[in-house]
């Protein structure tokens, strides 16, 4: 049976050059999420002999939900078997445009990112 084992939270923002693709803060959002934690009750409470036996859940809340790589983003979780969920979300700011960055417009892109770690009991 397939048991949650944490859920972590994260937010990732791109400022310059993205031309509306929230890719790079998607991956943003998601290294926020897991770059503090040791998950070791996986191997001393779960069992979990190897990290492939993870299943790990991202849910990606963006501006531009259709405008995002999938495979870049999942590879932005080491390890485990992964499952991307992408909504609309997350918040369009504005800045300012700088043409030498890459920028088309004033947005500022913020994404969340909610990465679920599952178990199988």
């Amino acid at each position: 049976m397939r048991k949650r084992f944490i859920t972590q939270i994260g937010m990732g923002v791109d400022q310059h050059g993205h031309e509306s693709n929230v890719t790079k803060a998607a991956i943003k959002a998601i290294k926020n999420a897991i770059s503090n934690n040791c998950l070791q009750g996986l191997r001393e409470i779960g069992g979990m002999t190897n990290p492939t036996q993870m299943i790990v859940e991202v849910r990606i809340a963006a501006p531009y939900p259709e405008n995002i790589n999938r495979s870049k983003v999942l590879r932005a979780i080491p390890f485990g078997r992964k499952e991307l969920i992408v909504e609309k979300g997350g918040m369009i700011a504005y800045g300012i445009e700088i043409p030498e960055l890459g920028d088309v417009n004033q947005e500022i892109l913020v994404v969340n990112a909610a990465v679920t770690v599952y178990l199988d009991l």
